[in-house]
């Protein structure tokens, strides 16, 4: 046997059953969300300064719930039932996608989908990380990320099928063929709590002393600064309902949005694994790097994109991205903390995100199409904001933060 194949052989069983429950919630998450802004704007006709505001907040409501639910899984010194709560909520809120007819109804429902990731997400990502000693960190988020990333796939391939069925080569989406996505998202959703409810066990959290009672206040200067260039980043980093206006606005159908989704999210899982376990050998910092200049390439060159087939072969090297930051950036926040502080650390994280999340995409939408009598800079500018802010943080993290050094409360 390999030693790659040992490695994951030997990972311990809570790690698979959070990347269980996350491969299924993201079947059924991508399912539907990934075509919401279509159906918000083929089907409702709405704007994209108001499909901005939406987004944004429902990543700002999930990101800040985060920091209170990371802060409670430390008090309580306990993690798995907290995330099976976020699953169950995020579950429960599926089918009144199902009755939206408004916008504003659509949004309630969204947002209460992100209160459940929200609830789930610090927990769940403290929790892999207790059970996973600190030299293989890399691997375990890495390895977390592929399994979310793969119920992607699926997700987006069964998306794709229905929509094929449904309406063919069509470009706009049709509110029956919304509908009936909506309809067969609900069994991975229900599936993916039982995963995490009757899989996972939770782990006696390492270290002493009471979680802070101030974000940033006792998770030490490294930290702080390292969610500083994270803001910076995150400024630029719209949501990606934007991509996907942009690869229609380019010509793309309703089923070559999801193909091209499907593309990335392949990348996306075959790069995590891998990227994780190098960040294991070479550090962090660089892996992280590494990805936020794949950033800043592929949305400058959304914006100079002319044609829908590079928008598709983009959105692909997007993937590259994705693998190498998202696992590494949360190995690193295990890395930067005590044991006992990890589901704060995790909260404080995702809420530093969340609370940029909102005007990071209204600013995208009003860059687009403008706001009032203000008609914009046009489809280019959001990704020219968001390439250059990218590239900005990328040599704020070469020179202003340091490498994480924790190795208490591992398994």
């Amino acid at each position: 046997m390999s030693e790659g194949g040992f490695r994951l052989r030997a990972l311990p069983r809570n790690l698979w059953a959070v990347s269980a429950a996350s491969f299924f919630m993201d079947v059924s998450s991508e399912m539907v969300l990934t075509i919401l802004p279509l159906f918000l704007a083929n089907v409702l006709g709405v704007r994209t300064a108001v499909i901005g505001l939406i987004e944004g907040v429902a990543e700002s409501t999930a990101s800040l719930l985060t920091l209170g639910s990371g802060w409670l899984s430390d008090r309580l010194r306990s993690r798995k039932w907290l995330a099976v709560a976020g699953y169950g909520l995020s579950a429960l809120s599926k089918p009144f996608f199902y009755v939206a007819g408004s916008w504003g109804l659509v949004a309630g429902v969204r947002w209460a989908d992100r209160v459940g990731k929200g609830v789930r997400t610090a927990p769940r990502d403290a929790l892999v990380a207790d059970s996973i000693r600190p030299e293989q960190r890399g691997l375990a988020f890495g390895l977390h990320r592929a399994a979310d990333t793969g119920g992607a796939v699926a997700g987006l391939a069964v998306a794709l099928l229905l929509v094929w069925l449904g309406q063919a080569g069509s470009v706009a989406l049709t509110r029956h063929t919304f509908r009936v996505v909506v309809l067969v998202s609900l069994v991975p959703a229900a599936v993916a709590v039982l995963a995490l409810a009757l899989l996972a066990r939770d782990v006696p959290v390492g270290g002493r002393g009471a979680a802070p009672r101030v974000m940033l206040r006792g998770l030490g200067p490294r930290f702080g600064w390292f969610m500083l260039v994270v803001a910076v980043f995150t400024l630029g980093n719209s949501s990606d309902a934007f991509l996907v206006l942009r690869a229609q606005e380019r010509g793309l159908s309703v089923a070559g949005v999801l193909g091209m989704l499907i593309t990335f999210n392949i990348v996306y899982a075959l790069v995590s694994t891998p990227a994780g376990a190098l960040s294991d050998r070479v550090g962090r910092r660089p892996v992280v790097i590494a990805g936020w200049l794949v950033y800043a390439a592929v949305y400058l060159g959304f914006a100079a994109a002319g044609a829908a087939w590079q928008v598709w072969a983009l959105f692909g090297v997007y993937g590259v991205y994705y693998g190498l930051a998202f696992g590494t950036m949360r190995a690193m926040v295990a890395d930067l903390v005590p044991g006992a502080l990890r589901g704060t650390a995790f909260g404080t994280y995702n809420a530093v995100v969340g609370v940029l999340a909102a005007p990071a995409s209204v600013i995208a939408g009003v860059l687009w199409q403008g706001v009032r009598g203000w008609r914009g800079f046009g489809a280019s500018a959001p990704f020219l904001f968001g390439g250059v802010m990218a590239l900005l943080a990328s040599i704020l993290m070469a020179f202003a933060v340091a490498e994480g050094g924790t190795d208490d409360g591992g398994a």
